[in-house]
């Protein structure tokens, strides 16, 4: 087979030179040097190429982080590779980005061939977007959440008295509050486990340096009694003396290595934007100047495939709510004046205003936006702070699946009668090339008061629901989510082909009839209310008359509308919430406690995910086909009459 096509990995790494360091050599010999030089520049290069690769194709990817720790992660695998180290032999990370390194791993010890490599982050390729543990795919722990790892290799260690243990960080896992717990538990305990932090100076908002005064990751941990060595990781030697140095010590320590991001990559040295996926032009200059012609080649001819879906009763053009969200907010802001919106609001970014809309209010309104890091927890419980006074409030976001991280400040947050405003984007699993750590399927979670609790859960419909639907409740007060999907999503047509929510008021609590019908019930919300109305028009066509509900107000049982549902013949709800804590999971009790006795059913999130972008949602059975097969499925058959 030619090389250069789609199936030969091009740049040979067979090249690259297995390594064995023993902790007895105080110092590298020149040979072991070169050696391993021309392994981080094997290394860099090769994941240039496979992650530039997969974005050309559109499904996106992380080359920034995974090139920076090459120098120290090569180090530590040589070391590893001498059994009598006894290091545990798993180069734990705790920023699930940089996974690409974990993965090219896999390949050069020969657990994979380095055509799967081809594949990242493709559906059913095994290779996501943060690591998940596959023994057989040489990948020994799953991580992504950040700040999540540490506390867990100290129990690694606890279960390995005898070995070392190694964890590679970065700043910004390093927000964290975690990793600052698992340091002064590490010390409390005296365990042996060495952290390696990629300190560049680089989140996926800017530089810490800047928007985090008082942020030293070296006074910290000394602090708490780690012990730390800082030094410029790209100095071969001395990086190999100072992790030599780490890994002896008795006890916790830290190496922290200081660099710039995406160093030698022309144009991207130093900048937020290399912790993304390069893109192609950027790839392409630094593969052309390394002689890898035929790497460059392949990406100058990527296929980049449409993940734009269309639905029967939507439109064709989408729109991004998680966007939106900061355009809306904007709209409100826009009637106050500065003096008012400086007393009144807060908002506080989690390091993901590009993602969460957050970036437009920046733009547009800086007074009152603040830069609160990746920090969760604190930025959640500082918004809610903000909000305890009355005529205030804090407006915070981030992803769905980290609603999962605060679940207490948000039961101290109700109980101090807080008003906040928060957008969680990223929920369902649709788009969601970073796979299962980055699942936001357990929303439900947030709607664990009691039944005179305030706090309301939204999931707006398309952009002109969003609209309506933070005007209406921007003031309201207590505790109100809105959840937007990393997907786009087409506006919603009404039976006779008009955009359903253009200019339609939104009421809190009230479902919106669809479309009508006598033959059973669909009730979604989402992403999947276009999936649902597209089955409705496909069964109207063949005579079957499904009415669908769109439940825009997740945690508020409408009255009205479950009148209207009993006398249904079945209702089934689709969802992509996670089956076990999701609507569905409520939705029959309310049924039954008013006197349902129709079928019903329940569709949504209900296995772990197997990558991929729009193939994410058929993956867990909730595409077009699938809710149309339920549906029938649930239909009652109507009894023929006999002929005299």
């Amino acid at each position: 087979m030619k090389r250069g096509t789609r199936d030969v990995f091009p740049i040979d790494i067979s090249s690259f030179k297995h390594q064995k360091f023993s902790l007895d050599k105080k110092k590298l010999s020149q040979k072991e040097l070169q050696a391993l030089r021309d392994n981080v520049n094997l290394c860099r290069d090769a994941i240039i190429f496979f992650t530039a690769y997969a974005g050309a194709k559109g499904l996106g990817g992380h080359t920034g982080g995974p090139y920076d720790i090459v120098p120290e992660a090569l180090i530590f695998d040589a070391l590893m590779n001498e059994k009598k180290n006894k290091i545990v032999p798993i180069l734990f990370d705790s920023a699930g980005h940089r996974v690409a390194l974990q993965y090219l791993m896999a390949a050069l010890k020969g657990k994979v061939k380095p055509e799967r490599l081809l594949h990242y982050r493709e559906h059913k390729h095994g290779f996501y977007g943060h690591p998940e543990r596959d023994e057989k795919l040489g990948i020994h722990f799953s991580s992504g959440r950040l700040g999540h790892l540490w506390s867990y290799v100290n129990g690694v260690a606890l279960a390995n008295p005898d070995k070392k243990v190694v964890v590679l960080s970065s700043d910004g896992s390093m927000q964290e509050g975690g990793e600052d717990e698992a340091a002064k538990f590490a010390v409390a305990h005296d365990i042996d486990v060495t952290v390696s932090i990629d300190m560049n100076n680089v989140t996926i908002s800017g530089h810490p340096s800047e928007y985090m005064h008082g942020y030293h990751i070296e006074e910290m941990l000394q602090g708490h009694g780690v012990s730390t060595s800082k030094g410029n990781p790209e100095h071969l030697q001395h990086l190999y003396q100072r992790i030599r140095a780490a890994l002896l010590h008795d006890g916790p320590s830290a190496l922290i290595n200081t660099r710039k991001m995406a160093l030698g990559i022309h144009g991207l040295e130093n900048n937020p934007k290399a912790h993304d996926v390069l893109k192609p032009a950027n790839a392409i200059h630094y593969l052309d100047r390394k002689g890898h012609d035929e790497a460059a080649h392949m990406i100058v001819n990527a296929k980049k495939k449409s993940h734009l879906l269309e639905f029967k009763g939507s439109s064709i053009e989408t729109k991004k709510n998680r966007a939106e969200f900061g355009n809306a907010v904007n709209k409100m802001l826009s009637k106050m004046s500065k003096k008012a919106r400086v007393e009144k609001i807060k908002v506080i970014d989690s390091d993901l205003a590009g993602s969460t809309g957050l970036n437009k209010i920046h733009d547009k309104y800086p007074e009152v936006f603040l830069q609160g890091g990746i920090m969760e927890r604190n930025n959640f419980s500082v918004a809610a702070g903000f909000g305890m006074q009355k005529g205030k409030q804090g407006i915070m976001s981030t992803f769905s699946a980290f609603l999962e991280m605060v679940i207490s400040e948000l039961t101290m947050a109700r109980l101090n009668e807080s008003t906040m405003l928060c957008h969680f984007s990223h929920a369902g699993v649709d788009w969601m090339a970073d796979s299962n750590c980055h699942y936001g399927v357990n929303n439900f979670f947030a709607d664990n008061g009691f039944w005179n609790d305030s706090t309301r859960l939204y999931y707006p419909a398309d952009t002109h629901q969003l609209h309506s639907l933070v005007k209406r409740v921007f003031w309201d007060k207590g505790i109100r989510f809105i959840f937007t999907t990393r997907s786009p999503t087409p506006m919603i047509f009404d039976a006779k082909g008009k955009e359903l929510f253009k200019g339609r008021k939104f009421f809190p609590g009230k479902d919106d009839l669809v479309r009508s019908g006598k033959d059973g019930v669909i009730v979604a919300y989402g992403e999947m209310l276009c999936r649902a109305v597209h089955v409705a028009e496909v069964l109207r066509k063949k005579g079957v008359k499904i009415a669908v509900v769109n439940k825009s107000t997740l945690n508020v049982v409408d009255e009205a509308m479950m009148k209207k549902l009993l006398g249904m013949p079945f209702v089934l709800v689709v969802e992509s919430q996670n089956e076990r804590t999701g609507l569905g999971s409520r939705f029959g009790t309310w049924l039954l406690e008013r006197g349902f006795s129709g079928k019903y059913a329940h569709m949504g999130t209900n296995r772990l995910g197997a990558g991929g972008i729009t193939e994410q949602l058929p993956w867990q059975g909730l595409d077009v086909k699938n809710i149309e097969k339920k549906v029938r499925s649930l239909l009652v058959k109507k009894k023929r009459g006999r002929k005299k």
